[in-house]
């Protein structure tokens, strides 16, 4: 950590605005030893929550700097802990409110670059999006505007972004909870004149849920990709003096490592799987059922929805 990185940081604070140059030289200080400590990101939110104004220079690196603090500022790489995951949610929620649209791009990035993030994590960003999509307004980092009256374009994105992102709760799929997410949204917004993005939004998710597929092991956890990393550390060199041994001292048996290390197990019949979750299972067929009779009639959407899966069957 750099005192200089947050003295700069401080005197932007107490200015509240950011001069070219004080942000030229957070990037040397920050990137000068290729990490970014949790004292540089405590001071870059502080910085953020004092700005009257944030210029689009000032968004992509505070994007960038938080996202590597917490996805790449301890090991493994490209994934978040619980106590990072409790750190970010209290430094955007401390005073019960998203700050700046920064700060929900910031998390939107974070679930998107992941490979796993902790369950709080997704819940927190899952629901701070629907917050911001239903009450929200001011321009966004990815374009357009946020609107407290009716579903945006820009929302649109926001929303995509989020339920198929690889560290949200299903990686590159829709899940029951982003897809319940979707039905809340369909709900409180019917009567507004949503962006034509929306309507495919709705049933291109919650078609996804219910017709798609997730491998069970499609994320690694934290705790298991720190075990695989230092076992991978640990005998990266034992196992090719090993090799080396054995080809040296009994070459017959080399003979026999095809035989007992080339053997296969079947692989996974992704076609297979994929014809199963394109059945919509007892399950899903009632949890569909209540989620459209939550409002005691059937809409458009809704509508739309039902034809849209009786198609593909």
């Amino acid at each position: 950590m750099t005192t200089h990185f947050i003295e700069i940081a401080q005197r932007a604070a107490a200015d509240g605005q950011i001069a070219a140059d004080e942000l030229l030289a957070l990037r040397r200080q920050g990137w000068g030893d290729g990490i970014i400590h949790r004292g540089e990101a405590e001071a870059l939110f502080a910085l953020n929550n004092s700005l009257s104004e944030r210029s689009p220079e000032w968004c992509d690196f505070f994007v960038e700097a938080i996202g590597e603090f917490v996805l790449n500022g301890t090991p493994p790489r490209l994934q978040c802990s619980d106590e990072e995951a409790q750190w970010l949610i209290g430094q955007i929620d401390h005073d019960g409110v998203l700050e700046s649209m920064v700060e929900l791009e910031t998390i939107v990035r974070i679930i998107e670059r992941a490979e796993n993030t902790p369950d709080r994590l997704k819940n927190y960003v899952l629901a701070q999006v629907e917050r911001e999509v239903l009450t929200g307004t001011g321009p966004t980092r990815c374009g357009g505007e946020l609107s407290a009256t009716h579903i945006s374009a820009a929302e649109c994105r926001i929303i995509r972004r989020v339920i198929w992102a690889s560290g949200g709760h299903g990686p590159a799929a829709v899940t029951r909870y982003d897809a319940e997410m979707l039905f809340r949204l369909k709900d409180e917004t019917l009567a507004e004149e949503n962006a034509a993005e929306w309507d495919d939004l709705f049933i291109d998710g919650v078609a996804n849920y219910l017709k798609g597929f997730v491998l069970d092991h499609a994320q690694v956890s934290h705790e298991r990709k720190l075990e695989l990393e230092a076992f991978v550390a640990d005998n990266k060199a034992n196992v090719g003096r090993f090799m080396g041994r054995v080809a040296k001292e009994a070459p017959h048996v080399m003979n026999h490592f095809g035989k007992v290390f080339g053997k296969k197990k079947p692989g996974t019949n992704y076609t297979a799987l994929a014809a199963a979750g394109e059945v919509i299972t007892d399950y899903e067929n009632e949890w569909l059922e209540k989620m459209i009779d939550a409002d005691g009639e059937v809409d458009e959407l809704e509508s739309r929805l039902i034809a849209r899966l009786a198609a593909e069957e």
